[in-house]
């Protein structure tokens, strides 16, 4: 069992992860319409080497040699610069240079834009082991805050943040839908 950087033969197992997370959202960012598709374009977007669902941005929870979680973060300043890259593909793909992302980090805070367990690894602790590594990254870079955004309809991972310490600061949406955007000071 192991916790480390995500590498680029990740991809099929991240990107399956990915999409089991956030669903709607990876419609939204891949263009896609059905469940496959999308799943390709996460990973066409994880073996890049910028973008918000680069590897870069990533640590996966390894357990017998196989991804058994993800947790995607980065600074929200960097935000728009990682958007970047799926923006200009989404404007190309339909064909609309006015295509713009939901702003989802704030500026001074480090950011947990997606945390994903495989459900055969579910309820071992492998989310609070990845969330407590980038809350280490986060003090590592020298952020005094950390956020994440949970889907109000999420009662489940609502809870598992809570119990973690972070709070709701405000509602936010993404692709039409609320989200709380939840903080906790580190």
């Amino acid at each position: 069992m192991m916790l480390r950087h995500a590498k680029k033969e990740d991809g099929p197992k991240v990107s399956r992860l990915l999409y089991d997370a956030i669903h709607d959202i990876a419609h939204q960012l891949t263009g896609q319409e059905s469940e496959a598709d999308a799943v390709d374009v996460l990973e066409k977007f994880f073996v890049q080497e910028e973008g918000r669902l680069s590897y870069h941005q990533m640590l996966v929870k390894e357990v017998n040699d196989e991804v058994a979680g993800v947790v995607v973060s980065y600074a929200g300043s960097d935000a728009i610069v990682l958007d970047k890259p799926i923006i200009e593909y989404l404007r190309n793909v339909k064909n609309d240079p006015n295509i713009v992302l939901d702003k989802e980090a704030d500026e001074d805070e480090y950011y947990i834009d997606t945390l994903s367990v495989s459900p055969a690894y579910g309820r071992r602790g492998i989310g609070k082991e990845l969330m407590l590594a980038v809350e280490n990254e986060a003090r590592d870079r020298n952020f005094t805050r950390i956020a994440l955004a949970v889907d109000i309809d999420n009662a489940g991972a609502y809870a598992l943040y809570q119990r973690s310490g972070y709070i709701v600061d405000k509602e936010i949406s993404i692709n039409d839908h609320m989200y709380y955007h939840m903080v906790k000071s580190i």
